[in-house]
């Protein structure tokens, strides 16, 4: 099979589990996936709180002062700090280290509890950022701000692709993503108005107010149910049978139920999550739960994301002027995301994502270029023209909508969706680990290699860009319209991932037993 042709995933079996989207799973999903505001509103608020010239003053004088051109005028280098990156990037590393523990609390205990507790921590961390002191507060609170974030970026997706049915499993999914833009959006609405705020102390403001998105997340995780699949895992069949109905509505669920307790004896067969993932029949799996987040870091969103006022300010916007720019890509971002949702079970998972990369290495290639003609390598350049600088975010703009609507939803999507039981909690805890990883590392380094690389540093990650987008061609099957728990005829019918997997004769015969 070439490395383009694929089956169709409704030519890849013949299964169909009845159900709709009832109103009780559009509800717990809705709840679920506020877990999704607590990282948002963290992606959008550090950004602008570290533009502040405030904050910059009491924590980071140096910086303040590289701003100001009393140390550097090179507007690449003005906010190059190793503290200042810290501050960012200590979160992603407590998060890749916290996602490790709540792999097994979510296979212990669940999804719920796990949220439960990320939430938790999250507003523990908020209180600390919101009355610091030092900078050793801040680099505490963002701490405990990410192990909230590890424990809700491990449970979130695998909840919401466990309680959606299988043909609405992409939009519903999808809403995680959906909530991260709208934490991003809001942060930057808060930042422009509290940067105005005379006192100066604006930006405890900002931080403080992260305990908003973590009450929700805490409050509702309290009455969430549990998953079927998480219940079946614990042993709790009966309760299983009884959610699977509550969730599908009045329809047949015998079939999807038995697949259910099949694919949790097949677990049986296996000790240790974390050992199966080195078996030869998961090493799609495992590609891929390294590969997608580890892309989707690299396109280079979040030094967007993360640092949209610092970059606008850098390209010549003025204080608030910038966070107002940053305000613009974050709705452009929530945005472009309902249409994602809106697609995603329509168009297919593939789709998205060639159309998304193209898009994003179209419009990263021309910020490169943009900023390349006007500052130079040497970025003595203070101010540019309004219009120029209007055309910068406008494909600043083109390019985050491009990922909105393809690997920023995906990124979270695809993996959840295409693990079996006995390996999910591990394989989701890798794909968080990856993703937390790759996201501290750009964080820590975004501002030194800005500073060295310059304008290059956009074509660095269009590079990975264009990489990524050839990768989805050849090596990631469509997923669209197959039960979560049937996902294995995906990787049986793929021309290079099949050979890993055997034709488990004695599961299809075990599943057909059961269905008879």
């Amino acid at each position: 099979m070439a490395g383009g042709d694929f089956p169709s995933s409704e030519g890849a079996g013949n299964k169909e589990y009845p159900g709709k989207v009832t109103g009780y799973v559009f509800f717990t999903c809705a709840i679920a996936a506020c877990g999704g505001l607590i990282f948002g509103y963290d992606i959008g608020i550090s950004g602008g709180v570290t533009a502040m010239t405030p904050f910059l003053k009491e924590f980071f004088p140096k910086v303040y002062r590289q701003q100001t051109g009393a140390v550097s005028a090179n507007q690449y280098c003005k906010f190059n700090s190793h503290t200042l990156t810290l501050f960012t990037s200590s979160l992603y590393l407590a998060a890749l280290v916290a996602s490790l523990f709540a792999s097994s609390i979510t296979k212990k205990f669940g999804r719920k509890i796990t949220m439960f507790f990320g939430g938790l921590v999250f507003l523990v961390g908020a209180a600390i950022n919101g009355a610091a002191q030092n900078v050793a507060m801040l680099i505490i609170g963002r701490i405990l701000l990410g192990i909230g974030v590890g424990f809700a970026n491990q449970s979130v997706p695998l909840y919401l692709s466990e309680m959606a049915p299988y043909k609405f499993r992409g939009a519903l999914n999808s809403s995680f993503q959906l909530m991260i833009t709208v934490g991003i959006f809001f942060a930057n609405l808060i930042n422009y108005f509290t940067d105005k705020i005379s006192s100066g102390q604006g930006w405890r403001i900002s931080l403080g107010l992260a305990a908003v998105p973590a009450v929700i997340m805490t409050v509702g995780a309290i009455f969430l149910p549990d998953t079927p699949n998480s219940l079946i895992d614990r042993n709790k069949t009966e309760e299983a049978k009884k959610q699977l109905q509550r969730i599908r509505g009045p329809v047949d669920i015998d079939l999807e139920y038995k697949d259910l307790l099949a694919a949790r004896q097949e677990s049986e067969k296996y000790e240790g999550q974390w050992k199966n993932l080195r078996q030869r029949r998961f090493r799609p799996h495992l590609c891929l739960a390294i590969l997608i987040p580890f892309f989707q870091q690299f396109t280079g969103i979040n030094v967007v994301m993360f640092y949209a006022p610092v970059l606008f300010k850098t390209i010549g916007f003025k204080d608030n002027a910038s966070l107002m720019s940053a305000a613009i890509t974050g709705a452009v971002n929530f945005v472009s995301t309902i249409a994602a949702i809106f697609i995603v079970d329509r168009k297919g998972r593939r789709f998205l994502f060639l159309e998304g990369g193209i898009q994003m290495f179209i419009f990263q290639m021309l910020v490169a270029i943009l900023i390349w003609i006007k500052f130079g390598v040497d970025g003595a350049v203070t101010v540019i023209p309004f219009g120029y600088a209007i055309g910068v975010v406008i494909c600043i703009c083109a390019f985050v909508a491009g990922f909105a609507w393809s690997w920023g939803p995906l990124g979270w999507l695809v993996p959840s969706e295409i693990y079996p039981l006995e390996i999910r909690s591990a394989a989701q805890s890798v794909t968080v680990v990856i993703n937390m990883f790759c996201t501290f590392l750009v964080a820590e380094i975004f501002l030194t290699m800005l500073c060295h690389m310059k304008f290059g540093l956009f074509f660095f990650f269009g590079g990975f860009v264009g990489i990524m987008t050839v990768f989805i061609y050849y090596f990631v099957p469509e997923t669209k319209g197959i039960p979560i728990e049937e996902m294995s005829r995906v990787w049986k019918n793929h021309w290079y991932w099949g050979r890993f997997i055997p034709q488990d004769v004695e599961l299809e015969q075990k599943r057909k037993t059961l269905n008879a």
